[in-house]
C-alpha cells in the first residue's frame, strides 16, 4: 500500500470514529518524531502495539480484502501466561461495505466483536477438527450478548448496532460490512498480531508499504523500525 492511501485512510477513519462519539486517546496523534522524542513515555505503548494499524493482508486489494484498527489499550502475554496483571486489550475497527476480512482463528485470543454502530456487520463462522485446523463441515458454540448460540458450518451471524459475538480459539471466522461501513469494537484478552492470527488461506496480517509521502502518524507496523523497541 501507498503510505499516501494509507494516510487518507487514517483521515477518513478518525473522523468516523468522531462521529459516532468516541476519541482516540493523545498518543494517537502524535508526530512520527514525536515517538522517538518521548521514547520513555511511548515505551508501553510501543511494546504493546497500540496505535494506528491497516491492512491489505499482502494482497494489495483494500477496498476488497482489508481492515482498519486502531489499539487502544493491550497488556503483555507475560501477564497472561501468569494470570496475573494487565491481560486485556481492546480496539477500534472499521470494516468497509462488502470489505472482507479473511477467514482465520487464534491460538491464544478470546475476543468479543461488538457492532458499535453504523450498518450490519456479517460475521461467518466454521469450527475446528481435532488438531484446531479450519473444517469445512464443522460448526461450534459462541455466546452472542450472554446468550448460548450453536451454529453450522459456514453459518453468517448478522450482527446490527450494540450486537455482538464472543469468539474462542477454535472459531474460524472471516467479517465484513453489509448496508454500509461499520465501526467495530473488539475486548478481548491480550493481543498478540505478530503470531496468534492463523488464516485458513496464505495471506500476510501486515501490508507492505510504499513510501511515497511522509507518514502523517506510524502505524503498530513501523514500531519494529525503532530504536526505542529494541
Amino acid at each position: 500500500m501507498k503510505r499516501s492511501r494509507i494516510n487518507e485512510i487514517i483521515g477518513a477513519a478518525d473522523e468516523m470514529i468522531r462521529r459516532h462519539g468516541f476519541s482516540l486517546p493523545p498518543f494517537a496523534y502524535w508526530a512520527p518524531d514525536e515517538f522517538e522524542t518521548r521514547a520513555d513515555a511511548a515505551r508501553h505503548i510501543v511494546e504493546t502495539r497500540c496505535g494506528w494499524d491497516i491492512t491489505d493482508y499482502g494482497l494489495g486489494r483494500f477496498d476488497e480484502v482489508g481492515l482498519f484498527l486502531f489499539t487502544l489499550r493491550n497488556g503483555l502475554l507475560s501477564d497472561l501466561h501468569r494470570g496475573g496483571g494487565m491481560c486485556y486489550a481492546e480496539k477500534l475497527l472499521i470494516s468497509k461495505q462488502d470489505q472482507l476480512s479473511p477467514m482465520h482463528t487464534h491460538v491464544l485470543k478470546v475476543e468479543d466483536i461488538i457492532n458499535r454502530g453504523g450498518a450490519t456487520l456479517v460475521v461467518e463462522l466454521y469450527g475446528s477438527d481435532d488438531a484446531g485446523g479450519f473444517a469445512q463441515d464443522q460448526g461450534g458454540t459462541v455466546w452472542c450478548d450472554g446468550i448460548r448460540r450453536a451454529y453450522a458450518a459456514g453459518e453468517k451471524l448478522t450482527l446490527s448496532p450494540g450486537e455482538s459475538v464472543t469468539l474462542r480459539p477454535g472459531d474460524w471466522h472471516a467479517f465484513w460490512a453489509e448496508g454500509g461501513d461499520v465501526l467495530i469494537g473488539e475486548v478481548s484478552t491480550v493481543n498478540d498480531d505478530a503470531r496468534d492470527n492463523i488464516f485458513r488461506d496464505p495471506v500476510g496480517r501486515f501490508a507492505s508499504i510504499q513510501e511515497d509521502i511522509a507518514p502523517l502518524h506510524l502505524l503498530v507496523s513501523d514500531y519494529p523500525d525503532m530504536a526505542l523497541s529494541a
